[in-house]
């Protein structure tokens, strides 16, 4: 959907200046964010996010150029709902084939309680994780760059950036999940691999998820599928783990 005339952003500091200072904040959450877990953790993704947005606000922009304007969340809702249909018949499909059961085993569900699962699945993925990312990469960047530079910029600029920010998130992913320790090994090299190879990824998938901030005009399309691609991986690694 086509963003809102140009001439509506008025504000005190420019585009680009408040591109770097949402930068420099995501870095800033990056390192608070990997360390603290709990309330912390969660009290942090809301702080975050809720300074982003004011960004955004300083910059002159508004919760259109987030993806949060009002009238398009039922829009949003109906794409986030179709998507999140989806992830779940496509991850309990790799569950039941013994080819691909094996690539949801993680160390990391060792010892998980049922209660936790619960926690993590209702409050810590969508808040300690998709509230404040969407937020960052397809709501405050997204809308920042595209007014600047258009949807490609955007897209390019909010997808880097999101593979780096799981630099940190992935230094053990080699270890912690078998399937990645038998292609990459556990020696220093395979780690670099592994991190490598989650920057990547994480950098497509956020392509794919600003296409979908595009083609729905919601944030909530993106937020979705991104808390059933979490929430249904850590339901499906814990029943089979």
């Amino acid at each position: 959907m086509d963003h809102l005339p140009r001439s509506r952003w008025r504000g005190p500091i420019g585009t680009w200046q408040a591109v770097v200072l949402v930068v420099a904040v995501l870095v800033a959450a990056n390192l608070l964010l990997n360390r603290w877990t709990g309330p912390p953790r969660l009290i942090a993704a809301v702080t975050v996010s809720a300074l982003l947005l004011g960004v955004l606000r300083w910059a002159g922009g508004t919760l259109a150029d987030a993806g949060l304007a009002p009238g398009t969340l039922a829009r949003g809702a109906r794409w986030a709902s179709v998507l999140m249909g989806l992830v779940g018949v496509v991850y309990a499909a790799g569950a039941l084939l013994p080819a691909t059961r094996s690539l949801f085993e993680d160390q990391r569900y060792d010892g998980m309680t049922g209660s936790e699962l619960v926690a993590r699945v209702l409050v810590v993925v969508p808040v300690g994780t998709v509230l404040v990312e969407e937020i960052a990469f397809r709501g405050v960047l997204y809308g920042l760059v595209s007014r600047a530079r258009g949807t490609v910029w955007a897209t390019t600029v909010s997808s880097l950036l999101f593979g780096l920010w799981h630099v940190l998130p992935s230094l053990h992913l080699a270890t912690a999940k078998p399937a990645l320790t038998g292609v990459f090994g556990d020696s220093a090299l395979g780690s670099f691999l592994a991190i490598t190879a989650a920057v990547l990824f994480t950098a497509l998938a956020g392509v794919l998820f600003c296409e979908l901030r595009r083609r729905s005009g919601s944030l909530l399309a993106p937020m979705g599928l991104h808390w059933a691609v979490n929430a249904f991986g850590y339901v499906v690694g814990y029943l089979l783990w």
